[in-house]
């Protein structure tokens, strides 16, 4: 697979839209709260992702709001710390990621997730996908999460990729964009949060995937960056 072209994704926030994903688990019970309990929720999640030894992402899921919500004082319904686990299999797409997808793989690139993810809650997302990624990496397989460079590392030593036939896309620059720049991978930062993080950081700033074909086609003759010194 040396000689393969790739675009790798993250997949949550860049091609699943998760945050109206958890407004839809989270507003029957939270009501008005509701984003509230997600700010608190995205408080923790990277503290306990970091944390080791290595926890499960479902565990991530149902510590980060059991703290988020103890924080900001709200009670957690009985039986519902793990709605975020439970309906996880139902957040949305985003509407641009199919024809995006579609035209890169025409256009002969191979598709890899990088995940923060559990290797059984990512399934239940596969089954809905636009279409299938020719690779997934987990943050189970891994036995880290992103920005931690075991996603990388591994899809890297998977694959024999040569760097300058790898492009990197995501939504997160703290999870995805930063440590692809430390890996010397070409990346397109797909900006939908206008985060307002340092744009310099990414090869290619985009607001959705509309572009994401065009954008990868543009920078794939580049050289891949260097690596930025330690």
């Amino acid at each position: 697979m040396a000689n393969d072209r790739w675009v790798t994704f993250d997949c949550f926030g860049t091609l699943v839209d998760w945050l109206t994903g958890h407004r839809r688990a989270l507003a029957p019970f939270a009501g008005s709260r509701t984003d509230e309990l997600i700010r608190a929720y995205h408080a923790f999640e990277r503290p306990l992702e970091a944390e080791r030894p290595h926890r499960l992402y479902k565990d991530v899921l149902i510590a980060a709001l059991e703290r988020g919500a103890q924080q900001i004082g709200f009670r957690l319904p009985q039986g519902q710390s793990d709605v975020l686990v439970r309906e996880w299999g139902g957040m949305p797409f985003y509407e641009d990621v199919g024809p995006a997808l579609r035209t890169l793989r025409d256009a002969g690139w191979k598709l890899a997730m990088l995940t923060n993810c559990d290797n059984d809650l990512f399934a239940r997302t596969l089954e809905r996908f636009p279409l299938r990624p020719d690779l997934v990496v987990t943050a189970e397989t891994v036995g880290s999460y992103k920005p931690a460079l075991g996603h990388f590392t591994h899809f890297e030593q998977e694959t024999g990729i040569e760097r300058g036939n790898w492009i990197h896309a995501a939504c997160s620059w703290f999870h995805d964009i930063e440590p692809a720049r430390r890996c010397g991978v070409k990346r397109v930062w797909v900006d939908r949060d206008k985060t307002g993080d340092d744009p310099a950081a990414a090869t290619r700033v985009i607001p959705n995937l509309v572009d994401l074909p065009r954008t990868v086609g543009e920078i794939a003759a580049l050289p891949p960056p260097a690596r930025p010194r330690a």
